[in-house]
């Protein structure tokens, strides 16, 4: 596995962890009067979960530990 494979795989897993989330805060919090643009509709909710749950998990570079601060 590339190491660009690698990262879409991080990436899609957290944004499906998100997803799941959204869904759960949907099933058992959500808006039952439909006022809420988020969490009145699932795939809305999900999307949004999935949406911070890729944000949360692009993997980032690292600082070298050798570098000193200027």
């Amino acid at each position: 596995m590339t190491q660009i494979q690698r990262k879409i795989l991080i990436t899609l897993l957290w944004g499906a962890l998100g997803a799941a989330l959204g869904f759960a805060y949907y099933y058992f919090i959500g808006c039952n009067s439909g006022s809420c643009s988020i969490t009145s509709n699932w795939e809305s909710s999900a999307g949004i979960g999935f949406l911070f749950g890729a944000i949360m998990g692009y993997p980032t570079k690292k600082a070298k530990k050798n570098e000193q601060d200027n």
